[in-house]
């Protein structure tokens, strides 16, 4: 109970005169906000818990923990099978990066993520802007672009593969129409065989890259180029100096996922060539030498350790693009921007 002395002492500490009860109820007032503050607290952090936890239970599982047993593996020679008990050390990660097979490998994904960038990127740029004009058919053009993304690996590999053959139906058309000069060993010959991949590639997943641009030309307001096209703008300085500065951040975008997914290349490479045409045909990928050497050789712990330098590879290309490439991009997209 608040006394007449009480009073007086704080009404002679602030010169204010304050009603008897006013401390009192301030101090209720402070503990119930300070209460709202901690369950709002705890609130939020259910809400996280239940949102994320689903998804990180399944990265962990998924992600984390595969590459944390590859790490592990990877010091050992195995061969899959019971406990792993030699422990080679760092043996392994030395014999991959003096190994010759492992450098041409590693060529070859360098060559196709320069080429698929080169030859992909303006090919889907172009067609995107084409298709975002009003045409006839323009929707079927859409899907017929779109279909070969959407065909399984497994069924363009075989039906390339047939296709490409000494004896497949592109020579035999060529052989036809009185080209038979230009027959060529296309999946076989050293010289050809990593253009032709290339070239499958590019038929492969142009139809996504297209889809992306177009999704991201719909972004950019018309009144843009009809402002400049009011101006005296002609179609190709609207392209050039509106709509690909303001298409930035969607080619940015996808050539991050075309740089990893050519580091990561494994199937249309194995369907096609196989384990050792591949190599013999100069097409072989990290991917494709994880797998002749690790699981097809019976050595579990030296694929662990391949499986590790590619996934340090493509970590390393993924952070340095984020850092100097997409940095514009994401500032701010978790914090909301700078004040």
């Amino acid at each position: 109970m608040t006394t007449v002395r009480d009073q007086l002492a704080a009404e002679s500490d602030t010169g204010v005169r304050r009603p008897a009860g006013e401390g009192a109820s301030r101090a209720s007032s402070d503990r119930a906000a300070s209460g709202w503050r901690r369950r709002e607290n705890w609130r939020i952090r259910g809400e996280l818990a239940i949102l994320l936890g689903p998804a990180l239970v399944v990265f962990v599982s998924f992600v984390i923990l595969p590459v944390a047993l590859a790490a592990f593996y990877g010091f050992y020679s195995w061969s899959g099978f019971g406990a792993p008990t030699d422990f080679v050390g760092f043996r392994n990660y030395l014999t991959i990066l003096t190994d010759p097979a492992f450098h041409e490998a590693l060529g070859h994904n360098v060559f196709i993520v320069i080429g698929s960038l080169v030859l992909q990127g303006p090919l889907a740029l172009g067609l995107a802007l084409l298709l975002n004009r009003k045409m006839r058919a323009q929707s079927l053009i859409r899907v017929l672009i779109f279909v070969p993304y959407v065909i399984s690996e497994v069924v363009v590999g075989l039906g390339w593969g047939l296709m490409l053959q000494s004896g497949g139906a592109l020579n035999g058309a060529l052989e036809k129409i009185g080209l038979g000069a230009l027959r060529a060993d296309w999946i076989s010959d050293p010289a050809l065989a990593i253009w032709t991949l290339l070239i499958i590639i590019t038929w492969k997943y142009i139809g996504f890259a297209v889809i992306l641009f177009l999704a991201g030309l719909q972004g950019i307001p018309e009144e843009l180029s009809e402002a400049a096209a009011i101006d005296g703008a002609s179609f190709w300085q609207i392209q050039r100096h509106i709509v690909l500065p303001l298409m930035g951040p969607t080619i940015r975008i996808w050539a991050f996922l075309s740089i990893i997914g050519s580091l990561q290349l494994f199937d249309l490479v194995w369907i096609i060539w196989g384990q050792y045409v591949a190599s013999t045909a100069g097409t072989s990928t990290m991917a494709t030498y994880m797998v002749a050497n690790g699981r097809n050789a019976g050595s579990f712990g030296y694929g662990s350790a391949v499986a590790v330098v590619m996934f340090l590879i493509s970590l390393a290309v993924a952070l340095i693009y984020q850092r100097f490439v997409l940095r514009r991009d994401t500032a701010g997209a978790l914090t909301g921007g700078t004040k």
